[in-house]
């Protein structure tokens, strides 16, 4: 069985209102990561990112540049133990 990795990413700038949460969910289950995003009330996205190393690398990468109107101003990734989600959420701002 591969290693399975998990990242918990925060997301800021121009990143609320460009389709970053929905492009992010459609590139996740393209790619076989599972996990969650959400907005955040002080205006960033936040997301965990569940999977193989190599594809939960490539939804990183993505998501420090974000859908094409996005503005990406700060980036922060931090490694979570696996929890085995499964599939990919939007789930509500918190």
């Amino acid at each position: 069985m591969s290693e399975i990795i998990r990242r918990r990413v925060v997301v800021a700038g121009l990143v609320q209102g460009v389709y970053f949460r929905d492009t992010c969910r459609r590139k996740a289950l393209a790619h076989n990561v599972a996990g969650w995003v959400r907005n955040r009330r002080d205006g960033a996205v936040e997301a965990a990112f569940e999977g193989a190393p190599d594809d939960v690398d490539r939804l990183l990468r993505w998501a420090r540049r974000g859908p094409e109107d996005a503005v990406v101003k700060t980036f922060t990734v931090d490694e979570e133990d696996p929890v085995g989600d499964t599939g990919f959420l939007i789930l509500p701002t918190a």
